[in-house]
């Protein structure tokens, strides 16, 4: 174990209590940074899984199950407290096992203590109806949990992610089995801590690290699962649905997005401009709601690509905890995906409007890839298409509103899409047209938006987090019809 860690990372949380995993087994976690062993996790089995499935049936028949929505809610309520608190540890950890740099990480820890505080006090509001039926009865509905849930989070954002689902989910009355990807967990470990120690009752939250072919696969075809929590690839996603469905087991999806950001010749382009580079460089551009694609009116194209190039030269790029704009991406395999995309940029003879300069003190070890910005991107062209998951923004030009909603939609994705225009009707007219779950309107990302729910539709999967849709998907509805005449 790296003695820098303030805790042991090669325990599993189970029922309440850390220890070894079941195979004995541990994986390296490297540091983005520089590549080095940051330190070591367990390798979770199928015996760890079953073990968190049965201790978090245990505490939804006692001590879980016992508490009333309120009493629920005060935990959350506090657990959130203790987020902030430690809210500066939990930064360093995420930027030292993601590459973000610390500021972006910060955020991000006050991120999950917003989800749950606001889940916290949502946990008592989430009420059933009356319905007008037939003389002599009384039909009422009610929201239940639906019991035992799983949650496999991603390496990009795991503070986020665990917040807006494992955060719903405990909120409505569902005990959590939480699988972190095995690229970065500190926090999710570190989340475990936190929550034992706010009172929250074992077995109610258990985390078990390791592989996604073991462990993962272990939790998302589990029969003792009833609700399963996903967000990553569209390959990985298929598979956990396929999974689900042996069990016939609800699936919230979130699969990532080719995000379109489209600006109008009428936009305010001062305002327009920092949210145009930062939606696609935030977190390397591992980002599922990364605006990868700056589709611009062709009257203001040269000028919005001259602006974007002159914030991309000034870019500064280095090690997460330097805390400047840019940081490395996630692992090696990750850094050549994303070159591989610069090669074909490269051999394709698209033009490069910019790039980041790489700082030639880089530690040699690190896995940096020179944000980048191409211009004049066919909307056709894979880099205008696929999802890169990396620093690399494709600019389209377009005449007219007809053909901004065609490029805009014409992807296989639909997670968020942006308008920059000063005409109302327009504004609404594109916010209507464009396939996507979120649709901002002169901004882009709200500040994160807790409150606004969340999810994709066509390859970006379905269901929604975030909001009170979260806490609908993580409760079942049930209908109840009393004869009294």
């Amino acid at each position: 174990m790296n003695t820098s860690m303030p805790f042991d990372t090669t325990q599993v949380f189970v029922g309440g209590h850390w220890r070894r995993g079941d195979s004995g087994q541990t994986l390296p976690l490297a540091n983005p940074s520089d590549g080095s062993e940051l330190t070591r996790i367990a390798r979770g089995s199928a015996a760890d899984i079953d073990a968190a499935v049965a201790a978090a049936r245990t505490v939804l028949a006692g001590a879980w199950g016992a508490l009333t929505a309120a009493e629920r809610g005060r935990v959350l309520v506090k657990m959130s407290a203790r987020v902030l608190e430690q809210a500066d540890e939990l930064a360093r950890l995420e930027a030292l096992d993601v590459g973000k740099p610390l500021k972006q990480a910060r955020a991000d820890a006050v991120a999950l203590a917003r989800y749950l505080e606001f889940y916290g006090g949502a946990a008592d509001k989430v009420m059933g109806e009356t319905i007008p039926f037939a003389n002599g009865y009384l039909a009422l509905t009610l929201r239940e949990p639906h019991g035992v849930t799983a949650h496999i989070v991603p390496w990009n954002y795991p503070m986020q992610i665990i917040g807006r689902s494992v955060g719903a989910a405990l909120a409505m009355g569902n005990a959590c089995v939480l699988k972190p990807a095995e690229e970065a967990c500190l926090t999710a470990l570190a989340f475990a801590r936190i929550a034992g120690e706010c009172g929250l009752p074992a077995g109610a939250l258990n985390v078990v690290p390791g592989l996604g072919e073991e462990a993962g696969a272990a939790l998302s075809s589990h029969p003792g699962i009833h609700h399963i929590s996903f967000t990553g690839s569209v390959a990985v996603g298929s598979l956990i649905q396929a999974a689900a469905a042996k069990n016939a087991v609800p699936v919230t999806l979130e699969l990532g997005g080719k995000s379109p950001q489209v600006v109008f010749a009428d936009a305010d382009l001062d305002a327009a401009l920092p949210f145009l580079v930062n939606a696609g460089i935030q977190n390397a551009g591992q980002t599922c709601s990364a605006a990868s694609r700056i589709l611009v009116e062709r009257p203001v194209f040269d000028e919005v690509v001259r602006r974007m190039a002159e914030r991309y030269r000034a870019l500064k790029i280095g090690p997460a905890l330097e805390d400047l704009d840019v940081g490395p991406v996630i692992s090696a395999r990750q850094r050549e995906i994303v070159m591989g995309y610069l090669e074909v940029v490269k051999t394709g003879g698209l033009a490069v409007a910019a790039a980041a300069p790489m700082p030639p003190s880089l530690p040699r070890g690190g896995y940096y890839v020179p944000p980048t910005l191409v211009a004049d991107v066919k909307p056709d062209h894979r880099i205008a298409q696929e999802e890169i998951f990396g620093p690399v923004q494709a600019v389209i030009p377009f005449d007219g509103e007809a053909e901004a909603l065609a490029i805009a939609n014409g992807t296989p994705f639909g997670l968020v899409a942006g308008v920059w225009t000063r005409d109302g009707s327009r504004a609404l007219r594109m916010a209507k047209r464009l396939h996507a779950g979120q649709v901002f309107v002169n901004n882009y990302g709200a500040g994160g938006g807790v409150e606004l729910p969340f999810g994709g539709v066509k390859h970006s999967g379905h269901g929604r987090e975030k909001g009170f849709e979260a806490l609908y998907g993580f409760s079942s509805l049930k209908t109840v019809a009393i004869k009294h005449d």
